[in-house]
């Protein structure tokens, strides 16, 4: 089982959040809230208006999202949603945890320390002008930012 931290359109409550909850497609814990470590520019971008995360650390804010635990069927039904690695690379960051709610977990499965380390899709392959968006430290398809999430069906 692997930790993976969403910050955009997989978290609860967002368009690709039946994602995490369909089980044909692999297992998906939700275990907690919590925001990365360090600061890293999230913004809104393309057409579709869809969420990144750049991989520029120590710029823009802690991005805040959700904790999961995924099986490793989950875990590559996402490399390839997310387009890994060509959109998208997964790579590890440290996470606060803010809020836990593995309750039931074995002592084994509970972290020790109020971080963990979890996989995070961000990019490498951004355009150079999405430095220049605003940066935002939390996504809501439906936030005050008006800019509506379009969902691949969509497209």
């Amino acid at each position: 089982m692997h930790n993976i931290f969403v910050y955009g359109t997989l978290k609860q409550g967002q368009p690709n959040y039946h994602i995490m909850t369909n089980s044909k497609l692999g297992k998906a814990l939700f275990k907690g809230r919590g925001r990365t470590v360090d600061k890293y520019p999230l913004v809104i971008a393309q057409e579709e208006n869809i969420p990144f995360l750049l991989e520029v650390p120590r710029t823009g804010h802690r991005i805040a999202g959700e904790i999961f635990l995924v099986d490793d069927q989950m875990l590559q039904f996402l490399d390839e949603f997310e387009g890994c690695p060509d959109m998208y690379q997964r790579t590890i960051k440290r996470i606060e945890i803010l809020d836990w709610e593995g309750k039931d977990d074995s002592p084994e499965e509970r972290p020790a320390a109020s971080t963990i380390e979890c996989f995070v899709y961000s990019t490498t392959s951004y355009k150079p002008e999405w430095l220049s968006l605003t940066y935002h430290d939390c996504y809501d398809s439906c936030g005050a930012h008006g800019l509506l999430f379009c969902d691949r069906q969509n497209r």
